[in-house]
């Protein structure tokens, strides 16, 4: 089974051939961060703009690398949300128009869901794991109990993990995207020197907040006026510490509960860009040895969004029969768990 997929749902425009044989046969990705970064974040607008010119040339790209036509695939499959709107309707829109040319299937594979099954390909995790999502937009705790199947324990209240680093990175001057530029900077820095809060930790539901952190960042950044060097470094580190900390202890809670209701779980997955960063890693590393749980963290070019884990996602799903007709709409929220609550203040990233 050979399936294409695309995604486009936020700033990367992406295109991969997969097998069910966990063979990558080909996978392009095209980044916009140059075009984005001097606004500090990402505008709709460009990105739509972006995908539209680009997508048509990437996906010939890599049915050229695959050595394949349209008519040798098995299905394609599209991010069909939750994203940037005008993204997503461009990735949906070609994989419909290839669908209907080649006959073959479409799937509209929900973004959130190829994060989540990602360590089946890289790993073969098998059902149930206990899945933390972090990324810009988003910041979960999950059962993963089959494709499609999914209980939600906790999630943000308001910002996502990524987003605060973003927005933090930018309070220090340090670049776009936030995620790397603090890492760097934190890896000469002193975590003790300020102290910031960890909101949430100890509360018994497994749930998030971040924006009261990077509002006490921001005050430290008034207090001091014109930062030096170390004065970065060491705010850097002091804000990656309270992240990890809250990530570490609301992770350690999840797992108590996802085992009453699934206590023959076995592994703890971290997927979506903020699990490339290596001291987070290091602390959840440390939460799953405890809890005698393998930790799975699939490469650093498949925890940001790529194509690779829809054509995944697309493989999964056509095997058990999930396709989608032409007239599927995309959409910008799509909860992975729809029967889960929304937490008190969310917004669109909960």
């Amino acid at each position: 089974m050979i399936v294409l997929g695309i995604e486009t749902s936020c700033d990367e425009t992406a295109a991969a051939v997969v097998d069910d044989g966990r063979q990558v046969r080909a996978e392009v990705v095209l980044s916009q961060l140059d075009q984005h970064r001097p606004f500090g974040g990402i505008v709709p607008e460009i990105a739509a703009r972006s995908h539209l010119d680009h997508l048509d040339g990437l996906i010939a790209e890599a049915m050229r690398r695959a050595a394949l036509r349209f008519s040798d695939l098995d299905g394609i499959a599209a991010t069909g949300g939750p994203g940037l709107i005008g993204g997503v309707m461009v990735g949906v829109t070609m994989a419909k128009a290839i669908a209907a040319v080649a006959e073959r299937p479409f799937i509209a594979v929900n973004h959130l869901e190829g994060h989540a099954l990602t360590a089946r390909l890289t790993d073969d995790v098998a059902f149930p794991f206990l899945l933390l999502l972090i990324s810009g937009g988003h910041c979960q705790l999950l059962i993963v109990e089959d494709v499609g199947r999914y209980k939600r324990l906790g999630t943000t209240v308001d910002d996502a993990a990524g987003e605060a680093f973003d927005k933090g990175a930018k309070l220090l001057s340090l670049g776009y995207p936030g995620g790397p530029a603090i890492e760097r900077a934190a890896a000469g820095g002193d975590a003790a020197r300020f102290a910031l809060p960890r909101p949430m930790v100890g509360r018994p539901e497994p749930d998030f907040s971040f924006s009261g952190l990077k509002t006490a960042l921001r005050q430290r950044v008034a207090e001091l006026g014109a930062l030096a060097p170390q004065d970065r470094a060491d705010l850097a580190a002091a804000l990656q510490s309270a992240i990890a900390d809250c990530l570490a202890d609301r992770t350690e809670r999840a797992i108590a509960i996802a085992r009453a209701h699934r206590p023959d779980l076995q592994a703890l997955v971290v997927a979506g860009g903020v699990a490339a960063n290596g001291f987070i890693r290091g602390r959840l590393q440390q939460i799953g040895a405890a809890a005698d749980l393998r930790l799975v963290v699939p490469p650093a070019r498949l925890c940001t969004d790529n194509a690779t884990m829809i054509a995944w996602a697309g493989i999964e799903r056509l095997r058990r029969g999930y396709v989608d007709g032409l007239d599927f709409a995309p959409r910008p929220r799509w909860p992975l768990d729809p029967a889960a609550p929304r937490a008190i203040g969310a917004g669109v990233k909960a």
